[in-house]
């Protein structure tokens, strides 16, 4: 089936003009012909034609010399480059069915391939997928995919594949009640879930249907369908009714979202990139684009361009349908949901919350007592540290220390040292210090020795408040006898370090928005980003980035957006580099929404090999009595598991005791 093209064709391939199938078959053969094959042209020439010019071509090929172009294309390419190109050789229909095909044969199964193509589907789509399965493999598909599948997961994808969604536009306010009840009372309301009630709403409603059911289930759970399907569903039986809902909801942020995870982290899914570039390029790329920038404030072409190599990359460029931020182009809908981020950050008022709190019935002498009875004799009582030290407010901490003192003629912090070591002794120790004491030794500690953690050193000082910074100034004077700006001085250099030393003065403005000041301060950077001279761009954007007060800072990038399309922190990744740009995306994020600028630390800290134990440390101290609530809530909305959960899995023994005590629960 043709896309239609017209004024509002969303494909990034179109008709080639003036197209003539035997011209293209002849450079087609030409380019396989001989030793070797000219893969350039062939990227350019099949990239470039609709996928009803390519049958066309196929069909021409095989007229004039006899073979089959889909054979002899598996013959001169290799590995990904090949897949891509000889799917992009397959009618739509006859794409998915050889997609469904490879994910139910031999030993396993693909379940996110059948998930997705399913999911994603309309009626039309699946019935043409149907009959090309039937048509190619001279086997039903539905048989294939109920011997490959179990449980209620099979039942679901039976019912998409019957490709009998309902189309009506007309929805019934009482049916859209009624199924927001009925799957309410399916899932939250009762012991165990009503699976199939579930089944029948989210496989046989429309999709305009379910959109206002998904709203109605909201007012009635007091939380999205997708957290009750998380909470009373499992294993692919959930990942495929959460596809279900996406889609319905909206089918380009589903596949922005399937093509960001493609190429997050290590590795790239590749098969997953190949079949969502070809599948969506006639169909919706252009939209998946935009929603691709808006949900990741990044391009969909960047990500390709440095996840991808040779001519695999330029093959996906060109499905892509050109550079975003190329000059010429707008994002108007990306922009306008950037500007509304800013907007809602002014406006909002969240209480920030810490999971620590002063511990009721609170006796220093008494804690005192018990944290000298677990360190004395033979053996740690780690458990009762722990129990003390983590459930204390900082300030309740200090009074500890001097009761101990008191009591004990002895140094409590010198005593946790000796009988503490290793991740547990860092933690427990910084928990005993004061803020300012703590995020002083963490500077001090990333500037020594050989190399400098400059990650630390911007997450400090991009994050602290004029009161916290000049606490933090104090301490390290009076810790190290030097003040913290001669340390910066000598252990950065260049625009970086004039960074933080700007902020490591604590002179940040704290009044509200100017909004004629805003209007000139952003064309400022906007001016700066415009400029070809490195040196003066980070000068000016540090003059405002590191002086003026967060409130007048997001009026600063909205009227930025307005000005130049773009958020200021896509313009500062893609104008800045090295530690600059770490530092100033640093500020950016901190203005936007501190609680999730952490929490996306701490994700990074367990993410991939190995866990980065320090800042795990760093973070959960220093944010345990003011804002750790808030950071668990953003970590589990962008991330869709829980801080506790993650810390429990990539983390041992008292260490993570003590991390999980101070997270203050699992949500």
């Amino acid at each position: 089936m043709a896309p239609v093209q017209g004024s509002r064709y969303r494909g990034s391939i179109k008709d080639f003009p003036n197209f003539d199938p035997n011209h293209d078959a002849e450079a087609l053969y030409k380019a396989m012909k001989g030793i070797g094959s000219d893969k350039e042209a062939i990227l350019d020439l099949i990239t470039s034609r609709s996928n009803r010019q390519r049958q066309e071509i196929t069909q021409t090929y095989k007229m004039i010399y006899g073979k089959d172009l889909i054979d002899d294309l598996k013959y001169e390419l290799t590995g990904k480059f090949e897949r891509l190109i000889v799917g992009l050789m397959r009618p739509l229909a006859y794409f998915d069915a050889k997609e469904i095909k490879d994910s139910v044969a031999g030993i396993g199964t693909d379940e996110k391939c059948l998930i997705e193509i399913l999911a994603s589907r309309t009626n039309q789509q699946i019935h043409a997928l149907v009959a090309a399965y039937k048509d190619a493999y001279d086997r039903d598909l539905e048989p294939d995919v109920v011997g490959d599948t179990t449980g209620h997961f099979k039942k679901m994808l039976v019912v998409l594949l019957q490709g009998e969604r309902e189309e009506d536009d007309v929805v019934s306010e009482d049916l859209v009640e009624q199924d927001a009840k009925d799957l309410f009372e399916a899932g939250e309301q009762q012991w165990g879930t009503d699976e199939a009630q579930f089944i029948y709403i989210l496989g046989n409603r429309s999709r305009q249907h379910l959109q206002l059911v998904f709203d109605e289930y909201k007012n009635l759970a007091g939380k999205d369908i997708e957290e009750s399907i998380k909470n009373e569903l499992s294993g692919d039986f959930q990942k495929l009714m959460l596809a279900v809902v996406r889609c319905m909801r909206s089918t380009k942020e589903y596949f922005a979202t399937r093509l960001y995870k493609s190429m997050q982290g290590m590795g790239t899914a590749d098969h997953t990139l190949i079949r969502i570039m070809v599948s969506r390029s006639e169909l919706d790329m252009m939209d998946i684009r935009e929603a691709f920038r808006t949900k990741y404030e990044k391009s969909l072409y960047s990500m390709i361009k440095n996840d991808t190599s040779g001519e695999y990359k330029k093959a996906l460029l060109k499905l892509c349908g050109g550079d975003d931020d190329a000059a010429g182009e707008f994002f108007p809908e990306a922009a306008q949901v950037a500007y509304q981020r800013w907007e809602l950050s002014a406006v909002a008022r969240v209480e920030l919350k810490g999971t620590v709190l002063p511990a009721a019935d609170f006796v220093a002498d008494n804690d005192a007592k018990v944290l000298r009875k677990a360190m004395k004799g033979l053996g740690t009582d780690e458990d009762s540290i722990i129990s003390i030290v983590t459930q204390r407010s900082n300030e309740q901490r200090q009074e500890i220390r001097k009761a101990f003192k008191k009591h004990f003629g002895r140094d409590l912090m010198a005593d946790l040292k000796s009988e503490v070591s290793g991740t547990l002794a860092r933690l427990i120790l910084g928990l005993m210090m004061t803020p300012a004491q703590f995020d002083a030794k963490q500077l001090k500690k990333a500037m020594e020795g050989a190399g400098t953690d400059e990650k630390a050193l911007i997450e400090i000082l991009a994050t602290r408040n004029n009161q916290e910074i000049q606490a933090i100034n104090e301490a390290f004077q009076e810790a190290y006898n030097k003040s913290l700006e001669d340390s910066l001085s000598s252990d950065t250099s260049g625009h970086f370090k004039r960074i933080l030393v700007s902020l490591a003065l604590g002179n940040r403005d704290e009044g509200g928005e100017d909004f004629s000041k805003a209007l000139e301060d952003a064309k400022e950077i906007s001016d700066a980003g415009d400029s070809s001279d490195s040196s003066s761009k980070e000068t000016r954007f540090m003059s405002i980035l590191c002086t003026r007060s967060y409130p007048h800072l997001r009026r600063v990038f909205q009227e930025f957006i307005k000005q130049t399309n773009h958020d200021v922190e896509h313009t500062i990744k893609k104008e800045m580099s090295g530690d600059v740009k770490d530092a100033f995306v640093a500020i950016v994020k901190s203005v936007r929404n501190k609680p999730a600028f952490f929490a996306e630390r701490l994700y990074k800290a367990m993410k991939g090999a190995g866990t980065d134990e320090k800042a795990l440390t760093r973070i959960l101290v220093s944010r345990s009595e003011i804002d750790l609530l808030n950071i668990r809530q953003e970590f589990k909305e962008a991330h869709e598991k829980s801080l506790h959960h993650c810390i429990e899995k990539e983390t041992s023994g008292d260490f993570r005791k003590a991390l999980l005590a101070l997270c203050g629960g699992d949500d």
